[in-house]
């Protein structure tokens, strides 16, 4: 049986004032992710040192918390069969110039400083990043995409 996981999306300050909000949903749902969990929100102190805490003591840290903190973010709770993988994949590398062709980054990112989005790395970072986020009960699931309606109907045969 495949299992769903869950993994964190932010959409960047940059891609949020660039309105890049609408292009980047739909690539996740356009592959069949669901969007569990979805917020505009201005990124906290507390937040942000918790989100670069395996930055911290780094010379770009400073740049990190400031550029995140610059303007609003919007956070997601994506889930799906592979997501974190997938995601990453969709995301592109870190730094656009070594971003495949067609990524989000390859496709909307100049400089890796303003790459437009985050994605987690791990199942561990996505749901440390979640809780960072998000409270459980903003998080549905109470709904299925056709990826999981058509999956487990190909189970129950």
């Amino acid at each position: 049986m495949l299992a769903e996981e869950r993994t964190f999306v932010a959409i960047k300050p940059d891609g949020v004032q660039r309105g890049l909000i609408g292009e980047v949903c739909s690539r996740f749902e356009r592959k069949g992710f669901k969007i569990m969990g979805m917020k505009l929100i201005q990124v906290t102190d507390e937040q942000a040192a918790s989100h670069y805490a395996e930055h911290e003591g780094k010379p770009f840290y400073p740049r990190l918390i400031k550029y995140i903190q610059s303007g609003p973010v919007v956070v997601m709770v994506v889930k799906g069969y592979g997501v974190v993988d997938s995601v990453r994949h969709i995301v592109g590398a870190t730094n656009p110039l070594n971003a495949d062709v067609g990524t989000i980054r390859a496709d909307y990112a100049q400089v890796m400083e303003y790459n437009v989005i985050h994605a987690s790395d791990s199942l561990a970072s996505a749901e440390r990043e979640i809780a960072i986020y998000f409270n459980e009960d903003e998080i549905f699931d109470t709904w299925k995409t056709k990826t999981e309606e058509l999956i487990e109907e190909d189970e129950l045969l």
